[in-house]
């Protein structure tokens, strides 16, 4: 097997790292990727580990035990959280996006893999140490950030329903009240969770919490644990304890810049 070089080294285990967030990747993986010793793997751990500290990308940890070894956790700069949810804000409170009813129309942004990318980060990085082992979101415009923020803690994703599919089997169904009043349905797979794991719900939008509140129920009837709920934005007025929403939303009217700010929690 060919040698490899330091800089090689660190920049191929830089991108193995990056690309899979929050991820173990055992010593020996990279020993035998680099044909290196243990010992040399590990002193480029800690050359990688102070460059990205330095830099403020993330934190590269060596991680000990049987299941031990080296993950990366992407962290934002203090303040470069707070400077990426404001030009979101900014693009959130043009006129333009209020449509009738005084619905706020944000699907671009939902759709936008950067945008989503930088909002599931923003999450994860509240909850790397909670012991997530998936996170939970109600079809269908929360998926594209559960899934990112899925993918910054490295867990899987489970989608509820409001109807169930026959290809995903047996499923629990439950009743809820919506944020508007109204009761709907919601199904969740037998097989899709684990009872007595950990779960972190993730959405796009609460109004008064009431599919929050429908998910946690739902939790419960697995006996599953729930970390936290999180939404890219809520109401000002939302009461629903345990919950971080990156975007406080006030009064939408009609031709005028809507009132969105970025929550009090994001730096």
């Amino acid at each position: 097997m060919d040698k490899f070089k330091r800089n090689e080294r660190l920049a191929a285990m830089t991108q193995v790292l990056t690309a899979a967030p929050n991820k173990i990747f055992t010593l020996s993986h990279f020993c035998e990727m680099f044909g290196a010793a243990k010992s040399t793997v590990s002193e480029d751990a800690a050359i990688l580990a102070e460059t990205m500290r330095q830099f403020r990308l993330g934190t590269v940890e060596t991680v000990t035990g049987a299941a031990g070894g080296v993950r990366y956790r992407p962290m934002t700069q203090e303040g470069e959280g707070r400077r990426f949810m404001e030009g979101i804000c900014d693009m959130m409170r043009a006129p333009s996006r209020v449509l009738p009813g005084g619905y706020l129309y944000f699907s671009d942004i939902l759709s936008d893999p950067t945008l989503v990318e930088g909002m599931g980060r923003l999450f994860a990085a509240e909850y790397y140490d909670a012991g997530v082992d998936f996170v939970l979101t109600m079809e269908t415009k929360g998926i594209p950030v559960a899934l990112m923020t899925a993918e910054a803690l490295h867990v899987p994703l489970t989608i509820a329903r409001h109807s169930n599919k026959v290809y995903e089997g047996s499923a629990v169904n439950i009743n809820y009240v919506s944020g508007k009043g109204v009761i709907e349905t919601m199904s969740l797979s037998r097989r899709a969770v684990r009872e007595g794991s950990t779960a972190l719900i993730v959405d796009d939008f609460t109004r008064g919490g009431g599919t929050a509140r429908g998910m946690q129920s739902m939790l419960s009837e697995f006996n599953i644990h729930c970390a936290g709920s999180c939404f890219v934005m809520a109401m000002e007025n939302t009461n629903l304890p345990g919950s971080r929403a990156l975007m406080l939303l006030g009064e939408v009217k009609d031709g005028e810049p809507t009132q969105v700010r970025v929550a009090d929690w994001v730096k």
